[in-house]
């Protein structure tokens, strides 16, 4: 089943990506990684360490990304 995603807005996008992550995280196990993934988390992790980069407040990341401030 494929969704028509064409005429969402960008806020409506997002939420749906919200939607589908809250029901996958349910069951984090059966959701495979890819296999790069490790690299990349420890790829930022190095980046965090040496001053490269730094978290932001999920919630606050949502809300910049509905304003378009990415």
């Amino acid at each position: 089943m494929l969704i028509a995603t064409e005429s969402l807005t960008r806020i409506d996008k997002l939420r749906l990506i919200e939607q589908f992550w809250e029901e996958l995280s349910h069951a984090p196990d059966e959701v495979a990684s890819p296999t790069w993934h490790a690299d990349a988390l420890a790829d930022a992790e190095r980046a965090v360490a040496n001053g490269e980069a730094g978290f932001m407040d999920w919630e606050e990341a949502k809300e910049r990304l509905r304003q378009g401030r990415a």
